[in-house]
């Protein structure tokens, strides 16, 4: 049977890991929502009112983990029942399945005949390259469980490759590590981010950083804090999470702690801040794109997703790869030496617009289509 997109109505599933929260992964699944307005959403469980009302105007349709027990405080703790509850998910009859995956949704199981596109933020980093970093404890009898468990984990997320006839990764460091450890090459396309609302405006700029980031471990937000310190800049921290009372207990006055903000005050910071600061490796950086469609430079480690953003000297700074807090705080200071043109790096934020992602999207689509109707 032939897999062409071209006999409308063909019907599509979207395919999300989980929807209890409003991040990249949820703006990436909403841009793609939008392409097919009447699709359902299929995935492992849903906290109604979490996401947009765009999202949830989609059919939802959850997995049998929708009704775990203590699943909203706890549902990591079910983890090892992901892969046998993403394959729970009924997408039988759709001719087109888009999964977008940082976890299992890639693993889906579609009809034989249905074009499997999967939009992929990462390979699952615990289980596979940031496994020592997420879970630093190595012996015990939880700790040893927990090796086998992520042992099975990977050896699924490899047979379920195969399901997938087009990976899709946001950036080229996810390319790397889909070939790395699916064998697979990847098409780039990277997220979209809203240039039309992140735009330079008429406030005065200031003199502090501006760190936008969960406050998570592996976020390095304390070498961004020891940078400052060590600069003479007062820096200002947007995100909450577990990290928060060590950092505000590391830090000095000249750190100031904002929590979450709305979107209007967030513009309004990047506007005034004198640069953005991205100690950690992020497998995109939105962050990144978004400063410098505010017209601010960033100043990032030079690892990861930011490397197809931030280019040295035109658009901010990268320090080297796994820097410590004194080589980013040499980048702070250079930074503080440098004019850059806001106009410019706006011009650069919009080579990652979201009109860019819908034209690109649906090119990447159509051209798979066409080879799967040549290949039946």
């Amino acid at each position: 049977m032939s897999r062409s997109l071209a006999a409308a109505p063909a019907p599509v599933a979207l395919v999300h890991d989980w929807l209890t929260g409003m991040r990249g992964g949820e703006k990436v699944l909403e841009a793609i929502a939008r392409q097919f307005p009447r699709a359902p959403i299929h995935t492992l469980f849903h906290f109604p009112g979490s996401v947009s009302r765009e999202l949830e105007s989609h059919p939802i349709r959850t997995s049998f983990l929708q009704g775990a027990p203590g699943l909203r405080r706890h549902y990591r703790h079910y983890l090892p029942l992901f892969p046998a509850a993403v394959e729970d998910l009924d997408v039988r009859g759709a001719r087109l399945v888009v999964s977008t995956s940082h976890c299992v949704a890639k693993g889906v199981v579609p009809d034989p005949d249905a074009l499997h596109v999967c939009y992929c933020h990462t390979p699952m980093r615990y289980a596979w390259d940031q496994e020592r970093a997420y879970f630093p404890r190595r012996t015990g009898p939880v700790a040893r469980l927990r090796a086998w468990i992520l042992s099975g984990l990977r050896l699924w997320d490899v047979a379920s490759v195969p399901r997938v006839d087009l990976f899709l990764a946001n950036s080229s460091w996810v390319a790397r590590r889909i070939r790395r450890y699916y064998g697979r090459t990847a098409e780039v396309l990277h997220p979209p981010v809203e240039t039309d609302f992140f735009t330079p405006g008429e406030e005065e700029r200031g003199e502090f950083a501006l760190v936008v980031s969960a406050l998570s471990p592996y976020k390095r937000v304390d070498v961004a804090v020891e940078a400052c310190r060590q600069a003479g800049v007062d820096l200002r921290i947007v995100g909450d999470g577990p990290e928060r009372g060590r950092l505000e207990r590391l830090a000095g006055p000249t750190t100031r702690f904002l929590g979450r903000v709305d979107d209007e005050s967030l513009r309004s910071l990047y506007r005034r801040a004198a640069f953005v600061l991205q100690p950690q490796v992020e497998d995109f950086g939105i962050t990144a794109v978004e400063s410098l469609a505010c017209g601010t430079p960033v100043v990032a480690q030079g690892a990861g997703g930011v490397l197809d953003i931030v280019r040295p000297g035109e658009d901010g700074l990268l320090a080297p790869e796994g820097c410590d807090a004194n080589s980013l705080a040499e980048r702070i200071d250079k930074s503080r030496e440098m004019l850059f043109n806001k106009l410019n790096l706006r011009e650069r934020a919009k080579e990652f617009s979201s009109h860019r992602f819908r034209e690109r999207f649906r090119s990447l689509l159509a051209s798979a289509a066409r080879t799967e109707e040549s290949n039946p």
